[in-house]
């Protein structure tokens, strides 16, 4: 069975290796996922960056936002969800660290422990 492609949406200024870490994950044996990286390595203009985000989004099968304290309210994120809605491409949240208290994403749906086996379930 073919990998579905996932695009992580994270809060760029604060919670970067979450995106490392579901990298990581994407690259299991038993994985049935693989991740589109196509997080900036530096800042860009505006215009560039949607671009880029939209056209990477279009391409993946599911959008998982990984979700850390201040993630609810992180412009790009809530940028990327909405170009997924728009796109028609699934969007699942997960907590992306053990402890701390947080707030679900707008319009991203339920918010899901992170592990293992709840992430093959959402992505599988």
């Amino acid at each position: 069975m073919a990998k579905k492609k996932v695009f992580v949406s994270f809060d760029f200024d604060n919670d970067k290796v979450l995106k490392d870490f579901v990298i990581g994950q994407g690259r299991l044996q038993d994985s049935p996922f693989e991740v589109i990286d196509t997080s900036l390595k530096e800042a860009a203009p505006m215009k560039t960056w949607e671009d880029k985000a939209r056209a990477a989004i279009k391409r993946s099968d599911i959008v998982l936002v990984m979700v850390g304290p201040q993630t609810y309210k992180a412009p790009g994120v809530l940028k990327e969800v909405k170009m997924a809605r728009d796109e028609g491409i699934r969007v699942v949240q997960v907590i992306g660290y053990k402890d701390g208290k947080y707030t679900a994403v707008p319009n991203a749906g339920q918010l899901y422990s992170w592990n293992w086996e709840n992430l093959k379930k959402l992505i599988g």
